[in-house]
């Protein structure tokens, strides 16, 4: 029995016919800066170079193709939002089909960096304002009434003077006859009665009753399971005990390639029971890593007179040395595994006319790329089929384990699915890049920050840093500097809001500590660094500043700013296009620092669904608290010392603050929540422990500094 997980388009296509009629339109996802979206229906020649669609059956179903995998951020329930707000329609007759991979159809099609929604909207509402004024002009026709008297209504027609009405579902195969219009009329923020609203999620009863295709969930009769044993960091393989591997119950094959070893058996219990039998030989390489290297490693590129300078503005080292105070200070964060609650995992069947892939990726594009480099094909030789994720991070934008599917696959000549353990998953690479940062403030006698320096050093972290980020351009004098180590042999990747994951709790915590050295409140001080940007711009200004106030000003008034008898911590910070300002409430328990709870206030712009919005604030809320509290990765001999949960902590259900999401309210379009409201947490915790503590906390994870000893 075949396992399938979407529908082509084709097949899509195909069935809209055999149910007899209806409209379809097309919309171009093409180029993602155009300011409209060219719409055509299929009758139409125009209609050749469109690449999504809208239908609307006889039985007034309405689907379209979402291009986007769905990792869980939600676009599932919003894209059919922002299409019925604009036709009108009734929701929750609005569906999404995956769309299929195809790149010369389809542009962006990726789950990561918090773009499906910005990179949707206009195009879909496009659609929806097409359809609608279609469906208007056919009824106006059957009734010989003019357009202008007619209206829309959850998905009806109306004629108020005739008092008739017509479903969309009996207007659609007339709709589709009609030519498209080219003066569509959006509607204006005011109009809306969906878009805002709160609607749960349309996967819930699937996901809460099991009924969600996972990768792990798929199956091909036939097909073959397989575990690879990975070396530690700087090893090579030297020799392994495949004989009498092979010889154990249900086991085919034991492959070796790039230094790993794959067994290969009829299921997942016989291959993980030969896999744990495994006797490898691995010889030790110059490259052999150790947590205290990387230490040592940060220091020495904090030091090094070679650095490239990311932007430079004034006389930095006149600054400094006018200054009636310095203020220095260090902070780093740790390598970090993505951990998503599904491991690792992925289909693939070489066969000798092409590749068929199914599985979980946030690139289908990418693991199809790589699928074809690696085998000497053409990409057209190879098929994506995307299943649903148990998460991500950015852990799946990478392709390693597709390719590991497809090495074995064409190995052992037999449809082939790799699992990952959840140790494979630790142990195995592509992680949060560690980094240290090393700050420098100068203070005039009024404690006005007339200087700043920064420096990051990462290893395999490429740029560990955002020049133009705030406060860039509210100080005169400022530089701000990398080194990078590449040399590494620990393999790295994006993580959730890369770079900005960590970056924001060192920046956010430091402007702490200069308020504090300043003698100002440190909303206060954020303030009057913003009015210096604003007033006397220093150099580019990549943040909108009136956003940054909006987001810290109602996080005042929403937290009781200074006004409460508990220890507050602020963040502010600008990621991913949004805003997101937050304060950590900490009390003191058993003398021992609790957080409580977190106000976050979000800019992002016209939010679509109150209920996703919240979900996506809050689950990064606690994902960036879990891991500045507890997530650490230390490496001994080119190895991870964490291994599963049971050594690798993450926050606990009842050490979850009560999180109160709030909004700023305003016109723009949507600017993505995906990442934002993650970067500035760690920093509002921090802020508030010492606040609490008076101890600053200069490291990740927070659990393993002096002012949390003996705490589990």
């Amino acid at each position: 029995m075949k396992t399938r997980t979407n529908e082509s388009r084709r097949g899509f296509l195909k069935n809209l016919a055999v149910a007899g009629g209806g409209l379809i339109i097309g919309f171009n996802w093409l180029e993602s800066e155009a300011a409209v979206s060219t719409v055509s229906t299929l009758a139409e020649p125009s209609g050749v170079g469109f690449n999504s669609y809208l239908s609307i059956s006889p039985q007034g179903i309405i689907t379209i193709l979402s291009p986007n995998p769905e990792v869980g951020q939600g676009i599932k329930t919003a894209f059919p939002i922002i299409v019925a707000e604009e036709l009108d329609a009734d929701w929750t007759k609005v569906i999404v089909e995956q769309a299929p991979l195809d790149t010369k159809k389809f542009e962006r099609q990726v789950a990561g960096g918090s773009g499906s929604i910005p990179h949707s909207w206009q195009r879909l509402r496009t659609a929806g304002a097409t359809a609608r004024q279609m469906l208007l002009q056919a009824a106006a026709n059957r009734w010989n009434a003019p357009v202008t008297e007619c209206t829309t209504a959850s998905g009806f027609v109306m004629h108020s003077a005739s008092n008739r009405k017509l479903s969309y579902g009996e207007l659609a195969t007339e709709a589709g006859k009609l030519p498209v219009p080219t003066d569509v009329k959006l509607k204006q923020p005011k109009e809306f009665k969906l878009i805002g609203s709160t609607v749960k999620n349309v996967d819930n009863p699937k996901i809460l009753t099991g009924k969600s295709l996972f990768g792990l969930d798929f199956y091909r009769e036939g097909m073959l399971f397989a575990m690879l044993q990975r070396p530690a960091f700087g090893y090579k393989l030297k020799a392994v005990n495949s004989a009498a591997i092979k010889a154990m119950p249900g086991i085919v094959d034991v492959v070796t390639f790039d230094n790993n070893v794959a067994v290969v058996g009829k299921s997942t219990w016989q291959v993980k029971k030969a896999k744990d039998a495994l006797q490898i030989d691995w010889e030790k390489t110059d490259a052999v890593e150790s947590t205290s290297d990387h230490n040592r490693l940060f220091k020495e590129l904090l030091d090094s007179k070679e650095a490239t300078v990311r932007r430079k503005d004034g006389d930095v080292d006149a600054a400094f040395a006018s200054a009636a105070k310095v203020v220095k200070a260090e902070y780093q964060c740790p390598f970090l595994p993505h951990s998503p609650l599904e491991p690792m995992n992925f289909f693939a069947h070489v066969r000798p006319d092409g590749v068929e892939l199914v599985g979980p990726t946030q690139t289908p594009e990418r693991a199809r790329n790589e699928t074809a480099k690696l085998l000497g094909i053409s990409p057209d030789k190879v098929t994506v089929e995307l299943t649903r994720m148990g998460g991500g991070f950015g852990r799946r934008l990478q392709a390693d384990y597709v390719l590991e599917a497809v090495q074995v696959s064409k190995a052992v000549n037999a449809p082939v699915k790799l699992i990952w353990t959840r140790e494979d998953d630790m142990t195995g690479g592509s992680y949060r890049p560690a980094v240290r940062y090393r700050f420098e403030a100068a203070l005039d006698a009024r404690g006005t920050m007339i200087g700043y320096k920064l420096r990051g050093v990462g290893i395999r972290s490429g740029n560990p840093l955002r020049e133009d980020n705030f406060p860039s351009g509210s100080v005169d004098n400022l530089l701000i500097d990398s080194v990078e180590y590449n040399k590494s042999p620990i393999t790295t990747g994006p993580w959730r809001a890369p770079i900005t994951n960590f970056l924001a709790f060192a920046e956010q915590s430091f402007l702490d500590e200069v308020a504090q050295a300043a003698g100002k409140d440190p909303v206060a001080f954020r303030l009057e660094l913003l009015d210096k940007a604003k007033q006397k711009p220093v150099g580019a200004i990549k943040y909108d500043i009136d956003r940054m106030r909006g987001v810290i000003e109602l996080a005042v008034q929403k937290s009781g700013w200074g006004k409460k008898n508990v220890a507050q911590g602020f963040s502010v910070y600008f990621s991913h296009r949004s805003y997101v300002a937050q304060v950590g409430e900490v009390a003191m328990v058993k003398g021992k620092p609790v957080l409580q709870k977190v106000y976050a206030v979000a800019d992002c712009g016209i939010v679509i669904n109150q209920s996703g919005a919240r979900q996506q604030i809050t689950g990064c809320v606690v994902d960036g608290v879990g891991h500045a509290m507890y997530g650490n990765l230390t490496f001994k001999d080119g190895l991870p010392e964490q291994k599963n949960f049971n050594d690798y902590r993450m926050i606990r259900i009842n050490e979850i603050p009560d999180v109160e999401v709030h909004f700023v309210q305003n016109e723009i379009e949507p600017t993505g929540l995906g990442e934002p409201a993650l970067p500035p947490a760690g920093a509002a915790v921090a802020n508030a422990i010492f606040k609490a503590t008076g101890k600053r906390l200069y490291n990740q994870p927070f659990m393993d500094e002096p002012v949390f000893k003996g705490i589990s």
